[in-house]
């Protein structure tokens, strides 16, 4: 294993101190070490990892030197326009180091959202011309290699990162004000809803309690579409699903989510029918792989939401304004509900027992009896 900040220091010594990207479970040693030793000018968790590419051209372009730029693999396809439209070399040819999580590897045991990515991570930087690294113990000699490449080249490199690699790193736990547990929302959320309503999830955590929700309750899943990868597209199926069905649909979002791909919002409004119910639950956090801080707490979101045109949005703090402000997303078209909770989830907290497939079939009878 490599020692997590002797690897960021040696970084550090290469002048490889610029560093931008989504936090992946991989990598959060790493970028809990990052957040630990840099300004926060120098450290920025962006919105998505194609603002990370762009972010580290500039940062090339104004200073001379190199950013780094850090992603889980299923980011490479928001980053995929920038490399290839920005920073190839038959463009503006702007050098990079891409430090890259790779999920699914082959051979090593990963969820389904992960398989395929993991499967054609290597594949997809050889088709765009990308050189690539596999990080191992030798770390030095690598990040020279990359170094000298970049240096030399005037291109992007990647560095790619295996599961547990990166020694612990001491643990930065994010804190907020707020009392009430992101599972204590989801289930109030579920017992407000009636029978024939339907779910559909974010990423991470928030669909894994409500799939054990949903077993402690002894309930069926076939009116959830638990969203096990796609960060930021949640809102979109949702709407997709409203437009395509007369039954209501509330999409459960997370911050993070909801500030990947928040250029939809202003799509929403614009088409969305009385349906279309929307629940963002507000951590300020990518809690599904570390707990590294999201801008959720530092931008308003409810003025954000009826800037794009809702008609009411709610703020809930607590299990009794949950259930208030869910009769309300019933009875009106564009409302939104947004839901403030601590950081934390369950140590035993499980993974769906149904593959994505059987979720999306069982779902797709149920409303097709419905049409």
């Amino acid at each position: 294993m490599i020692d997590t900040k002797k690897f960021y220091d040696y970084l550090i010594s290469k002048q490889l101190d610029f560093f931008a990207g989504v936090p992946d479970s991989l990598l959060k040693n790493l970028c809990a070490c990052i957040k630990d030793n840099s300004d926060k000018t120098h450290n920025i968790i962006t919105a998505n990892e194609g603002n990370a590419i762009a972010l580290a051209s500039g940062y090339h372009i104004a200073s001379g030197n190199y950013g780094v730029v850090y992603m889980q693999n299923s980011g490479i396809g928001n980053a995929i326009n920038p490399l290839l439209s920005l920073a190839d070399e038959e463009v503006y040819s702007i050098p990079m180091l891409l430090v890259v999580g790779w999920r699914g590897e082959p051979g090593v045991k990963d969820e389904p959202q992960h398989i395929k990515q993991g499967k054609v991570t290597i594949p997809l930087f050889e088709s765009m011309g990308i050189e690539y690294v596999i990080l191992d113990e030798d770390y030095e000699n690598k990040i020279d290699y990359c170094y000298k490449y970049i240096s030399e080249n005037n291109k992007p490199i990647a560095l790619i990162v295996r599961k547990g690699i990166f020694e612990e790193y001491k643990d930065i736990k994010e804190t907020n004000k707020y009392t009430i547990s992101r599972e204590e929302a989801l289930e109030s959320i579920i017992e407000c809803l009636n029978k024939d309503d339907f779910l559909v999830s974010t990423t991470g955590k928030t669909s894994r309690e409500i799939f054990e929700i949903r077993e402690r309750r002894k309930e069926k899943h076939s009116n959830d579409f638990l969203t096990v990868g796609s960060m930021g597209h949640t809102s979109s199926i949702a709407l997709g699903m409203s437009i395509g069905s007369n039954k209501d649909i509330y999409c459960i979002d997370g911050d993070g989510s909801f500030i990947m791909h928040m250029g939809m919002f202003a799509i929403i409004p614009q088409v969305a029918n009385k349906n279309f119910k929307y629940i963002l639950i507000n951590n300020g956090a990518h809690e599904s792989v570390g707990g590294q801080a999201t801008v959720g707490f530092n931008i308003d979101i409810e003025k954000t939401l009826l800037s794009f045109g809702f008609k009411n949005v709610y703020k809930a703090t607590t299990i009794e304004e949950v259930k208030e402000y869910m009769s309300n997303l019933k009875e009106e078209k564009l409302q939104a509900l947004v839901i403030y909770t601590k950081l934390g989830a369950r140590e035993n907290l499980g993974r769906p027992t149904i593959s994505p497939k059987e979720n999306k079939k069982e779902m797709m009878k149920l409303l097709k009896k419905d049409v």
